[in-house]
């Protein structure tokens, strides 16, 4: 027999997907005060993210219609507990020491702590990363990214 309506919305899917929705939309709105260019790239990053949530969702829905059980969000909450602490420090870091100096430094970390050990595979996502950024955002389109404020903005 199929699930309950209530029961339904509160499989942790479908409440992460709702939670993200709601999120991404309230960070959606501050980019209509901001320039086309400069808000381009977060609004579609958004918008990419409400899309997504909407298929996890439906899917989730389709899952519960057929009476599939709901499966737990994740099996290791360490993991995730860390993840979000890494964007907590990340943010933070970005405000502080700026976005260049803390991206550098995160993507390595993260990819350290989610398993791959390989330096020199490291170095080069790393630089990929950062240079792709750089070309597309600095030096493409003059957009200056935050420096800091150890630095000065």
């Amino acid at each position: 027999m199929p699930e309950s309506r209530t029961s339904r919305l509160k499989r942790p899917e479908t409440l992460t997907a709702l939670g993200i929705i709601v999120v991404a939309a309230a960070f959606l709105i501050p980019t209509y005060d901001l320039r086309a260019i400069s808000a381009l790239l977060p609004a579609v990053m958004l918008i990419g993210l409400i899309v997504l949530s909407v298929l996890l969702l439906l899917a989730d829905q389709r899952k519960a219609r057929a009476g599939e059980d709901a499966q737990p969000m994740t099996k290791s909450p360490k993991r995730v507990i860390g993840a979000f602490l890494l964007i907590v420090a990340y943010a933070l870091a970005t405000d502080f020491i700026g976005f260049y100096v803390s991206t550098a430094a995160t993507i390595p970390l993260v990819a350290w702590v989610f398993g791959y050990r390989s330096p020199l595979g490291l170095l080069i996502a790393t630089v990929i990363v950062v240079g792709t950024i750089w070309a597309i955002f600095d030096f493409g389109m003059s957009q200056d990214f935050p420096t800091g404020r150890f630095w000065g903005r």
